[in-house]
């Protein structure tokens, strides 16, 4: 296939006018047929990748369900997001046991839809005063051997787990994670800058949905954030759904961080793509109005998004960050921070043949390539 017409992404330059070739499942120099896909009037993007997202169209990761596992796959390819992490909530150990089994079982099967590159263990190891939307009575302190319960469980396929870092033992929690090519998150916490600093030292690459469910970023106590910035290889999150983050911190976090540190995630809920109304998350109930989801009869507990990474990456331009860097921020930023950017998250040569096309005028979704097919 040959997509022509249309400007491309490139991780340095921003947007250029070039092809993109594919040969079979891969970006290739040149076309391995005659296919041509015209992309006249589009951007032309990487397939997206989201790494922190719980379910949609009724489903949730968390119900370790095929069936529902499969449904969510489906519905984030026909969203253009390509690849997915989904994360699962604060639950008993044999829930998150059976989460992990779910994930390796349906990567084995590969029946369709967006790849399911591994699990994002959100909880249990948080702490009581920010578990947020996650259910106190399964919160668990750090704890390596359980989570090598759970790598095993899942035969490798844990990318990334979040981590309170006052809790007890995080440290050694930590470099236990690494030695399991676990990344650690932190979040959900009420860390001052000394703890979380320590954390990133010790080898902590990720801040869980910033701003949300952690101290904010004051002037003599800079908390989780400050830590985050004065490490550089830490890459926090950003929950931009219009809701979470306002557009203003949205723009400061972009100009804090840079462009090669920012992911967005969706932190999307069984309830994207549905009705508005009432359902479970996480053993509890949450309550849906048009784009705000909240612990039912907590109005001021927000409980994730209804808003796909897609949508997530449209209010991100809305809000005044720039094309290039929203994109990146969605694609290459997510896939290095699970480490799967040396197949995914740009349309250079050698990498997955994974495209969306993007109407100029309003950044709707024209067509989508999964590996080198038409969705």
């Amino acid at each position: 296939m040959k997509i022509i017409n249309g400007q491309v992404f490139d991780l340095e330059q921003g947007f250029l006018s070039r092809d993109v070739c594919t040969d079979g499942s891969l970006i290739a120099p040149a076309s391995g047929d005659d296919a041509v896909l015209d992309a006249a009037g589009c951007y032309v993007i990487p397939g997206l990748v989201d790494v922190h997202f719980h379910g949609c169209v009724g489903e949730d990761f968390s119900d370790a369900t095929p069936d529902g596992l499969q449904k969510i796959a489906d519905y984030e390819l026909s969203q253009g997001v390509t690849y997915i992490c989904p994360a699962g909530m604060t639950l008993p150990e044999d829930q998150l046991t059976a989460i992990c089994k779910t994930t390796a079982a349906h990567r084995k099967k590969n029946a369709g839809g967006a790849e399911v590159v591994g699990a994002h263990l959100e909880g249990p190891f948080l702490c009581m005063a920010k578990k947020g939307a996650q259910n106190g009575d399964y919160l668990h302190d750090p704890d390596a051997a359980m989570l090598k319960r759970l790598q095993t469980a899942a035969e490798g396929c844990v990318r990334l787990v979040t981590l309170a870092p006052e809790q007890p033992n995080s440290i050694e929690f930590i470099k236990a994670a690494a030695e399991m090519d676990i990344h650690v998150s932190v979040g959900h916490t009420v860390a001052d800058y000394d703890t979380a600093k320590a954390a990133f030292d010790a080898g902590a690459d990720h801040a869980t949905h910033l701003f949300n469910a952690m101290p904010p970023f004051a002037h003599r106590d800079p908390s989780v954030i400050g830590a985050a910035f004065d490490v550089p290889h830490v890459m926090p999150e950003l929950i931009c759904d219009g809701v979470h983050v306002h557009g203003s911190a949205v723009r400061a976090a972009f100009r804090l961080f840079g462009k090669d540190r920012m992911i967005l995630i969706s932190d999307s809920l069984r309830a994207t793509g549905m009705p508005d109304g009432e359902y479970p998350f996480g053993g509890q109930m949450i309550e849906v109005h048009g784009n705000r989801a909240t612990i039912l009869g907590h109005p001021e507990t927000l409980a994730g998004s209804i808003t796909s990474l897609m949508g997530c990456l449209r209010q991100a331009v809305s809000f005044g960050i720039p094309l290039a860097d929203a994109v990146r921020a969605c694609t290459y930023n997510p896939a290095k921070s699970i480490s799967i950017d040396d197949r995914a998250g740009t349309l250079d040569i050698g990498k997955e043949a994974s495209v969306v096309l993007l109407d100029k005028k309003d950044l709707s979704s024209r067509a989508i390539v999964f590996k080198g097919q038409m969705i």
